[in-house]
């Protein structure tokens, strides 16, 4: 079992800068590929980015490429998500989640374990 808790949520201007962070709790975190997602009101769940337990190979999703980094530090046992040029679309809560089976899958269904999430408010 992992349990996860999201950090760094807040209040920003559009073209501001946020670094998020999840810190996994146990010893087995590097068994673990991490995803971030989204959620806006009456929305889905989006895709944010995702990162490999093994080589560090990441992936993203179309809206967030070039602005957004994922990274991994897996002696602290934590994901970051570096949120930079924030827009007003950025506006949602962020969960990080975490995936045994290392596929880097686009799709929340594929994740094992999730965070309670942290809210991100992008001002016009």
């Amino acid at each position: 079992q992992v349990q996860l808790v999201e950090s760094g949520g807040g209040l920003v201007q559009t073209g501001g800068s946020l670094r998020l962070s999840c810190a996994a709790s146990g010893r087995t975190f590097n068994r673990y590929a991490m995803g971030w997602f989204r959620q806006a009101p009456g929305k889905e769940r989006e895709f944010v980015a995702a990162i490999s337990r093994s080589d560090g190979s990441t992936t993203y999703g179309d809206s967030v490429k070039g602005r957004f980094t994922i990274s991994r530090h897996d002696a602290k046992n934590t994901v970051y998500l570096q949120m930079n040029s924030l827009k007003p679309e950025d506006t949602a809560v962020y969960y990080c989640a975490a995936d045994l089976s290392n596929t880097l899958s686009s799709r929340p269904g594929a994740y094992d374990y999730w965070g309670q999430g942290t809210q991100v408010t992008v001002s016009s």
